[in-house]
């Protein structure tokens, strides 16, 4: 009877499983919000434009992408029986696709389609689920820090458009002020991050976003007078867009899609794992995976879009070394209550872009620092991990410095190597596989690259006999 007792003890002590005071708890878990609102409610309002939805049908995608949000947050940390990786992962739309879903609307079929694609495709992820989490063993930390630090790279681009001011073509965009602004946001969070300690300065994100745009406010910046338009309560409807329409084409697309999305989350879990200090065993894999399908199979029902985690939030995990699953767990009863009542929601847009990119800048440089320390560990001595991970960087940067470099490549193929996330993810792994993984006939010592002395070394000497032993 005391062994089950012993495991039961074992796991509460799990990092991720502190509960700090509820307070804490809610203010911790607001931050996580306030750091990735912009991108959850980013793409329903580009899907909803780029189909040509007038704006209260478009306060309903979003209204929905806010609730679902919400409600796979908790699902994921807080877990029941083979779904929820039970760590500390924001789970929001994914970016990843938005291209696909606006081809998708774009042939004809509308958002009916796009919801039907999404339904099956995340229903074929679900059953491959189980073998997706089999991978876990291919994720040393050669892979793992290489994934963390392209992770990072890729989404600092997102923190400077919001630093100019959202997208091109907004007024004022690339301004000065918005520059300035977004700076402004930055020093904040690093001076509290520097002059206070304890609470305080773990809440330096948050202090740096309601300074910021308190100082946005003064400047005339923040616009606040749309708050009070629109519902207060508005319960998310049951198919608002209609019944779903299956095409398998689009179903075709979408799975990819999914296929990708499952590498992603694959790849933040690890990564999420190492950074909290835990265990992450297949099996939590698979549950974490599982609970993201099963959120992006639901979301069509309330008119919403695929879930997946958020990076951004890993490296807000990494910053204020708040571990505890239960605080990201109140950031998604958060995100329920926004899409409950949108009178919130319409507070938190009122936050200026700049605002957030001023922020982004230390949350998503966090993420890559992680990587880079997680890379620091790696044994480099006579094998080719530095050319794995010199060559899996080169592919994750590949989207973000051209990203048009695959658009001449079947669409498949294009829709992976699109992600710098999946691109390094698959380029690692493949890498790791043949430089560490399979037997048979390698070379006695490392290659010419992997050989190179790092800057600074000294070279031996050649010019007398050798005296080492």
């Amino acid at each position: 009877m005391r062994i089950p007792q012993f495991r039961k003890a074992a796991r509460r002590l799990r990092p991720e499983d502190e509960r700090p005071p509820v307070r804490r708890q809610v203010v911790y878990g607001l931050q996580h919000i306030l750091s990735m609102y912009g991108g959850v409610i980013a793409v329903p309002l580009i899907i909803g434009g780029a189909t040509g939805l007038p704006p209260e049908r478009i306060a309903l995608l979003v209204t929905a992408a806010l609730f679902v949000s919400g409600a796979a947050t908790i699902l994921q940390t807080v877990g029941i029986p083979f779904f929820g990786s039970q760590l500390p992962l924001v789970q929001g739309a994914t970016f990843a696709s938005v291209a696909t879903m606006t081809a998708i609307a774009a042939r004809g079929g509308g958002l009916p389609s796009v919801f039907g694609s999404i339904i099956v495709a995340s229903l074929v992820g679900l059953v491959l689920s189980p073998f997706f989490s089999q991978l876990i063993r291919f994720f040393p930390p050669v892979v793992t820090g290489t994934i963390i630090t392209v992770i990072g790279i890729s989404l600092l681009p997102v923190s400077f458009r919001w630093a100019m001011g959202g997208t091109a073509g907004t007024p004022g965009y690339g301004s000065v002020g918005n520059i300035a602004l977004a700076g402004l946001t930055l020093l904040i969070v690093l001076l509290v991050s520097r002059l206070l300690q304890g609470l305080l300065s773990r809440l330096s994100i948050l202090l740096g976003i309601v300074a910021g745009t308190l100082a946005a406010f003064a400047l005339g910046k923040a616009d606040f007078s749309g708050v009070g338009h629109g519902p207060v309560v508005a319960v998310p409807e049951l198919l608002p867009f209609g019944a779903p329409v299956f095409s398998v084409s689009a179903i075709v697309s979408m799975t990819v899609v999914i296929l990708v999305t499952m590498i992603e989350t694959t790849a933040d879990i690890v990564a999420l794992g190492e950074i909290v200090g835990t265990e992450v065993s297949p099996r939590r894999v698979g549950d974490g995976l599982r609970a993201d399908m099963l959120s992006s199979a639901v979301a069509p029902l309330f008119g919403s879009f695929p879930c997946t985690a958020f990076a951004q939030n890993v490296g807000l995990v990494a910053l204020t070394r708040v571990k505890s699953r239960y605080v990201v767990a109140t950031g998604g009863l958060i995100l329920v209550v926004l899409g409950l009542l949108p009178v919130l929601g319409r507070v938190a847009a009122a936050i200026p872009q700049p605002v957030l990119g001023g922020a982004g800048i230390v949350l998503f440089g966090m993420v890559a620092a992680s990587g880079i320390r997680t890379l620091a560990k790696v044994d480099y001595e006579h094998n080719l991990n530095l050319v794995l991970v010199a060559t899996a960087l080169g592919f994750g940067i590949i989207p973000i410095a051209v990203p048009e470099f695959w658009s001449h490549f079947p669409g498949w193929f294009a829709t992976i190597m699109d992600s710098g996330i999946s691109s390094a993810s698959v380029v690692a792994v493949l890498l790791n596989l043949a430089f560490n993984e399979i037997r048979g006939r390698r070379a006695a010592g490392p290659s010419t690259v992997a050989a190179a002395p790092s800057p600074g070394a000294v070279p031996p000497r050649t010019d007398g006999p050798d005296t080492t032993g």
